[in-house]
């Protein structure tokens, strides 16, 4: 097994808030164990281009509390073809990098599994993604801050409705998942939560409508984007408006605010945790897996299993939605 001295580092895919403290822990963590650390900007793009620079103490520091990534991310059409891969692969000889540590999502572990098999370099991957849809990982990096962003918002909004007498119908971030939609759901009082996993649907959410208690002053409802170029809410929204013209309904979109912001402390700590044990793992002969926390212990699970999609919803969470919106 070949010593490793020079770590590869990107963000890749949509940003998440804490992505920094990541790369902060891996840098830190690197120097450490005197491995040097490259950063590459604008992920899998920036590896094709050769944009590299040496990260040290001074790089990482005051970015622990920042959003976004300093590392930069985009997504990149050239890496999925043979001959970007390629054209990657020998600007990371040209720099002398002898492994990877790739901070994203399931786009981003979906690239470095086909990388790892064409070319014999070690890859540890991060879990940062908002969305919460990785196996191998009780929690993504940006996912606490993520629905704590909402929750601020959609308390906000509940004070309009309640002035008003309104019904909102909240559209959240999550192309096939429903985390950020079920949590946040709970959390705020929703009076119906639509998800991809779950069967209430826009019947049941007439049923409730028609049948609820009358007295309610304000009406939430909280509804995941999916994966289709129309907004969901809107839709929605109009099936409202013509089944219950009555109701003063109204359709927010939260929008990529859930991405912004400073990270909180269990992202903070999560990043942390997961960047340190990446480049420990390298170390002692890791490739091919995602570090994540599972019952609060550091667990590496391989990529083909991490971005197989079939994070199920606890079922428990979604009779509470039933018991608590009445």
């Amino acid at each position: 097994m070949a010593q490793i001295k020079n770590i590869g580092l990107f963000t890749s895919g949509g940003d998440a808030p804490g992505m920094n403290a990541a790369i902060r822990a891996v840098v830190r963590t690197a120097l450490y164990h005197e491995i040097e650390v490259t950063g590459i900007r604008r992920g899998f793009e920036g590896m094709i281009s050769g944009d590299f620079f040496p990260l040290n103490r001074k790089s990482v520091s005051n970015i622990i509390q920042r959003g976004g990534t300093i590392l930069k991310t985009a997504r990149s059409a050239q890496f999925r073809r043979p001959e970007g891969r390629e054209a990657a692969y020998e600007q990371l000889k040209n720099f002398n990098i002898d492994a990877l540590i790739a901070i994203g999502g399931d786009g981003t572990f979906r690239g470095v599994k086909t990388f790892a098999e064409e070319y014999p370099i070690p890859i540890i991957g991060l879990p940062g993604t908002i969305d919460n849809d990785l196996n191998g990982t009780d929690f993504t990096i940006g996912y606490d801050t993520a629905i704590n962003t909402v929750i601020n918002a959609v308390d906000k909004i509940r004070d309009t409705a309640e002035s008003h007498d309104r019904l909102f119908i909240i559209e959240v971030m999550g192309r096939d998942s429903g985390m950020i939609a079920l949590r946040t759901g709970i959390a705020a009082g929703a009076e119906g939560i639509i998800i991809p996993e779950s069967e209430f649907g826009v019947e049941r959410l007439f049923d409730r409508l028609a049948n609820g208690r009358k007295d309610k002053t304000s009406r939430i409802v909280i509804v995941g984007e999916g994966d289709g170029d129309e907004s969901k809410a809107f839709d929605i929204g109009r099936q409202v408006k013509e089944r219950f013209p009555q109701l003063d309904t109204r359709v927010s979109i939260l929008g990529h605010i859930q991405r912004g912001g400073k990270p909180t402390c269990m992202d903070r700590v999560l990043a942390s945790r997961v960047g340190a044990a990446a480049v420990e793992a390298l170390k002692i002969g890791y490739r091919g897996d995602m570090a994540g926390l599972i019952n609060n212990e550091v667990v590496f699970t391989p990529f083909g299993h991490a971005i197989k999609h079939n994070t199920e919803i606890d079922p428990n969470l979604l009779r509470i939605v039933e018991i608590l919106s009445l």
